[in-house]
């Protein structure tokens, strides 16, 4: 669901080649990285927690372990649809 969003999206995107994305952690970018710092602060605000992405790549990163459930992924993507119409 995360990466059908980052792919159809023209705000966020992946900078993981298709074949190489893990279902674990995933890492991606917003087209305007000066928005970086005010998704982090929003993200956190809404209850989505630790998106900062590794510090040596930069960008955001969405830890999907086997605890994290389905509600949770629906919620990041409800967020960064709504962040997307608002920024874009």
């Amino acid at each position: 669901m995360l990466y059908d969003f980052l792919d159809s999206s023209d705000f966020f995107s992946s900078p993981v080649e298709e074949g190489s994305r893990s279902r674990m952690n995933v890492p991606f970018v917003l087209a305007d990285d000066r928005l970086d710092k005010q998704f982090l602060i929003e993200s956190e605000e809404a209850g989505l927690l630790s998106l900062k992405g590794h510090r040596s790549v930069g960008g955001m990163r969405a830890s999907l372990y086997n605890a994290v459930p389905m509600e949770a992924v629906e919620a990041l993507v409800a967020f960064m649809a709504d962040f997307e119409a608002r920024k874009a």
